[in-house]
């Protein structure tokens, strides 16, 4: 058997260099010098035999050679994390998952899932950890191609080079108001259809300019409107579903976020002039990502409720 020259704190450091571009905060974030850190960068480009970095200043940018090791030391250091926390839990191995999602799925699907993942694995898995992170799309793929999260959701398609992309569940965008607003009751005059005319004089209730939520929704309205003659803004969608309950105007939202509101009666879904509009969402992996026992399962979860 050949002698290996690489340690997996090598690794261990190399990975800490590469998320924070620069020995010192690396070295701050592991508990070590930073000379040791540079030492450590050193020795593993000597043994490798491959420079691994672009010095710019202060800055270490991945070079090339840096990308390419990136997810096979990921990998690595995942494997050996695996092998430890067998000998944590000799009888099952301990099961660890990080989910990121955008926030409607985050808030409104994730949870779901959860539930339904989990089921009686508290009862079989000797040990059982679970990491969620909720935030815009852009911010979870980022996060998974860093490999800081197992898997993402996310409710648009994904720039990152690095990520598989899969097709997952359609997300339907609705109008909704409440029962008490004039445009529930001229609906029920105009045969449910509401006449474009009425709709561009309606107050609008709209997220903030560079929301992913604001994209979605000006895509399926504003090409019918021409533009808000009245909006109000919020800063999330779960604020313009409770301000549209209390009748300060309609909104355009995802069916996901309003579909607990519409069972209860404190919003209705409005048909208007405007054809149907979804949006595909999808689950995100990283290309070179180690499938651990608990992440199949999971992604089995989501391939199924992609069927329902």
């Amino acid at each position: 058997m050949d002698v290996l020259r690489l340690t997996l704190r090598q690794l261990q450091i190399f990975m800490a260099v590469a998320r924070s571009g620069s020995t010192a905060s690396a070295a701050e974030a592991i508990a070590l010098s930073q000379s040791a850190t540079s030492s450590a960068i050193n020795e593993l480009e000597r043994v490798l035999s491959l420079q691994l970095f672009d010095r710019s200043g202060r800055r270490l940018v991945l070079n090339d050679n840096g990308r390419a090791l990136l997810p096979r030391a990921q990998a690595l250091l995942e494997g050996a994390a695996d092998v430890e926390r067998m000998g944590l839990a000799p009888e099952e191995q301990l099961q660890m998952l990080r989910i990121g999602a955008s926030t409607t799925l985050g808030n409104h699907v994730l949870p779901g899932l959860l539930a339904e993942y989990l089921g009686n694995r508290h009862e079989k898995a000797a040990s059982w950890h679970a990491r969620l992170a909720i935030n815009n799309s852009a911010e979870i793929c980022a996060r998974v191609a860093a490999f800081e999260l197992d898997i993402g959701l996310i409710e648009g398609p994904s720039h990152e080079p690095a990520l598989e992309v899969n097709p997952w569940l359609r997300d339907e965008l609705v109008l909704v108001a409440s029962p008490r607003h004039e445009m529930v009751k001229l609906a029920g005059s105009q045969g449910r259809i509401l006449p474009m005319d009425a709709l561009r004089k309606a107050v609008w209730l709209v997220r903030e300019e560079g929301s992913g939520t604001r994209e979605a929704s000006d895509a399926a309205v504003l090409p019918h409107l021409g533009g808000y003659q009245r909006s109000i803004e919020l800063g999330s969608s779960e604020a313009i579903r409770n301000a549209a309950a209390l009748g300060l105007g309609m909104a355009c939202l995802s069916r996901f976020v309003i579909e607990d509101f519409v069972r209860d009666g404190r919003l209705v879904v409005l048909e208007s002039e405007m054809p149907p509009t979804d949006r595909q969402c999808y689950w995100v992996v990283h290309r070179d990502k180690h499938f651990t026992p608990a992440l199949r399962a999971f992604v089995q979860l989501l391939q199924n409720a992609r069927g329902h």
